[in-house]
């Protein structure tokens, strides 16, 4: 028998989430038995989903069987994937998508040693990332994680051996998760520390043993404990203190009863909470300093914290290469510390302030204190470091790998490059595989304080629409459903209260059109256009030439084609088989050719892309 799996490796926000599950559970440990992850029995053959025999039973599915062979869905130990720490009702939105992320970067490694059907395979480095599919904890002190991504992946913690007892003390502790992205997180609550090594001086005593019945309180203490002083007169009547689960929404109370403490504060309405990491800052418990080679011993101690943490983010990328990198004398840091010297995140750039940019090379937090929002932290200390040390250099560029994009654009980068390159061309080194993205700071704006000016800005936003719009106005609803559905009651839209007032009328309804069924061929082609479009040297072919941008581009290219009109043009249902797919593909990549020179970028990557992609269409068979 016959089962697929997933080889590409593409970032997981792009990924269906029955694929995120599968490769979550390969590399997580079965919550049952002791499988150390999910693997197929002995008569199941493992067969990719770009093999030849995978997309020719998808071309050859007929309209009644509209999908290709299926995916592993259980394990050869009898446990289904959700046994396997891939639950996602019970792990949350944010730690389901921080598994996966791990988990394709596992299958990156195997995929590069071409062992992605080979479930016995195992090195170093994925036995540590494999550490990282378990809920992040702080009862030791935590230790970055190898990763592939410039962002960083959870600790290399092994999952706890004893059953977790949940804290019903309403914890004030800054060392709790929060998410970067996310407005109401849920944050973490661990009891104080309880293990770990002894403090010097600190001698091991022998455990007590307590007793086996306590007598019940008399006299005095009895009085006490009923509210009574000791002139006779009671003390007024205590308000019952609630319930942890009554203050628990419902993602909560799904976590608590999953063996995790959460956040049972309550959060002013309208109001997003202060992350983590500004609170760890203003509490002293983190430090952002400036470091550069200077042979002091201070300098090199942090220099060598940046590089070890670099080099386990970044497993691709030579351990030498970043060495040099890190303790050159041109390049500056910023690094964020705790616990004295110990080094949690950083950034590393070159300054070119002559030419009034300056590149980032490296940008790293551990996989702790991502989630409470470090990264976001760093990069506006970096900016206000930048302000002020180098007045006159307002702009960024760095290139960024496929994990990173979306978070560079959470923090103002753009792919759209507007510093001529005249500027920076020569200054900055090209990687294959890349993107390169640049970020203009605004002297107006304090980077520290954006949230403020942000809250400003918004609530003049909001007071405007009021004074343009009724959006803010709640109708009540209809009285005649309050008890349940009436038979035979039929109602008139301008009953509705609101309707009328919105502008909606009878003539706006509009019968959803049926979808007709899919062919094999559609599913081959949906599957290489959607390849086509996650490559990682794609980024020139997605939408069309602007005529603004390339003016004489429409001269010599009489037949353009992009990726983005590929889609228009399928979705159109205009390819009746392969080969006029396949055309247009060639297209994209010949007019490439046809108007860059040889030597640029642009058609190395379309000479690169063809290749690939007439690698992977004649292994379809057509």
């Amino acid at each position: 028998m016959r089962l697929g799996y997933p080889a590409s490796t593409s970032r997981p926000n792009s990924q269906p989430d029955n694929i995120q599950v599968l490769r979550i559970a390969r590399h997580s440990r079965c919550t049952v038995c002791s499988c150390h992850g999910l693997h197929p029995a002995s008569d199941i053959e493992i067969v990719l989903d770009d093999d030849e025999d995978y997309l020719d039973a998808a071309s050859d599915v007929s309209d009644d069987h509209n999908q290709p062979p299926p995916y592993l869905q259980d394990c050869a130990c009898g446990h289904s994937l959700y046994a396997h720490g891939a639950d996602i009702a019970n792990l949350g939105r944010e730690e389901f998508l921080r598994r996966s992320r791990a988990a394709s970067r596992i299958d990156e490694l195997l995929h590069d040693a071409l062992r992605l059907r080979d479930f016995n395979y195992i090195t170093p480095d994925i036995k540590s990332l494999r550490k990282q599919m378990v809920l992040p904890h702080r009862g030791v002190s935590p230790s970055t994680s190898r990763a592939s991504s410039v962002l960083s992946d959870p600790e290399d913690q092994p999952p706890p051996t004893k059953r977790r007892r949940i804290s019903r003390t309403i914890s004030t502790s800054p060392l709790s998760g929060n998410s970067d992205d996310d407005d109401t997180p849920l944050a973490s609550r661990v009891p104080a520390q309880r293990g770990g090594k002894k403090q010097p001086g600190h001698h091991k005593t022998k455990a007590g043993t307590a007793p086996t019945s306590i007598p019940p309180p008399t006299g005095h203490t009895l009085d006490l404990m009923n509210g009574v002083t000791t002139n006779g007169v009671s003390k007024p009547p205590t308000s019952k203190r609630q319930r942890v689960q009554d203050r628990l929404d419902s993602g909560q109370i799904v976590q608590l009863t999953s063996g995790v403490t959460v956040d049972t504060t309550a959060s002013t309405p309208g109001h997003k909470p202060e992350k983590i990491a500004i609170q760890e800052l203003r509490k002293g418990l983190i430090h952002v300093t400036a470091v550069e080679n200077d042979n002091q011993p201070r300098s090199l101690i942090l220099l060598t914290g940046l590089k070890v943490l670099f080099q386990k983010q970044l497993p691709k990328m030579p351990r030498e290469y970043i060495a040099r990198l890190v303790y050159d004398t041109n390049s500056r840091g910023l690094a964020v510390i705790k616990l004295g010297y110990k080094v949690v995140g950083g950034i590393l750039f070159r300054p070119f302030p002559h030419r009034g940019f300056a590149e980032i090379v490296f940008f790293a937090t551990a996989s702790v204190d991502q989630v409470k929002g470090y990264g976001g932290m760093l990069m506006d200390h970096f900016k206000m470091h930048i302000k002020h040390t180098y007045p006159n250099m307002n702009h960024f560029l760095t290139y960024a790998d496929n994990y990173a994009v979306g978070y560079f654009e959470k923090q103002g980068f753009s792919k759209e490059i507007t510093l001529e390159r005249s500027i920076w061309a020569g200054y900055i080194k090209d990687y294959e595989g890349g993107t390169i993205m640049q970020c203009t700071m605004l002297d107006k704006v304090d980077y520290l304080n954006k949230s403020i000016t942000i809250a400003i800005q918004q609530e003049a936003v909001m007071e405007k629409i009021r004074q343009c719009s009724k959006s803010h106005v709640v109708h009540s609803g209809l009285p005649q459903f309050r008890n349940g559905p009436v038979e035979g009651l039929v109602l008139d839209y301008k009953e509705v209260p609101g309707l009328k007032e919105a502008g909606w009328n009878p003539s706006m309804i509009v019968t959803a059109k049926p979808r007709g069924s899919r062919t094999g061929d559609q599913i081959v082609m949906e599957r290489l256009l959607r390849d086509l479009k996650e490559h990682s040297l794609a980024w020139a072919f997605q939408q069309p030439v602007s005529r603004e941008e390339v003016p004489d581009y429409y001269d010599h290219i009489k037949d353009p084609m992009d990726f983005s009109t590929m889609t228009k043009k399928l979705e159109n249902n205009q390819y009746t088989d392969l080969e006029l797919f396949a055309d247009d593909a060639r297209l994209v990549f010949d007019n490439c050719v046809l108007y860059n020179p040889s030597e640029s970028i642009y058609a190395k990557n379309a000479i690169k892309m063809k290749n690939w992609f007439e690698d992977k269409f004649g292994r379809i068979g057509r």
